[in-house]
């Protein structure tokens, strides 16, 4: 049973097609129509001068700020666990095929990379867990809030 088990879960981890890697230095990319953020991670083997920092490198800009224009500015804002197109983290999954099954066109930053960012966010929200989705500017809720808007109509 364990083999039959395991043998299946392999065969499933086999077909997923490999996730891309990019590597963009504090800006955005778009693809699929999404728009992604990127930072550098903060690993230890990381040169100091490429770790986040609590501000945007260059400028007075605090991390705040950047949560602040990100929610002002996007008309749907996800902060979660990796990016819409490989999840990382199974309530960032369920809150991105609920935003995917209704098209809409969706704004995301990966908390993961930056655990600064991580902690900005739930300044900015007065909320712990995470994907935090914001809309229009507002704080709807996270994962289990979207599934049930989903589920109720």
């Amino acid at each position: 049973m364990a083999r039959l088990l395991s043998n299946s879960v392999f065969k499933g981890i086999a077909i997923v097609p490999p996730a891309r890697s990019r590597r963009n230095v504090l800006g955005f990319f778009f693809e699929n129509g999404l728009k992604y953020s990127t930072t550098v991670p903060s690993d230890p083997d990381t040169h100091e001068d490429f770790r986040p920092t609590n501000m945007v490198q260059g400028s007075a800009v605090s991390l705040k700020d950047v949560v602040e224009q990100d929610v002002k500015e996007n008309p749907v804002m996800i902060y979660m666990k990796g990016v819409p197109d490989f999840p990382q983290c199974g309530f960032s999954s369920l809150a991105v095929r609920v935003l995917k099954h209704y098209n809409i066109p969706l704004n995301a930053r990966n908390i993961l990379e930056d655990p600064e960012l991580k902690s900005a966010v739930k300044a900015f929200s007065h909320w712990p867990t995470f994907p935090q989705i914001f809309n229009k500017g507002e704080f709807t809720g996270v994962s289990d809030i979207i599934l049930n808007m989903h589920q109720t109509g």
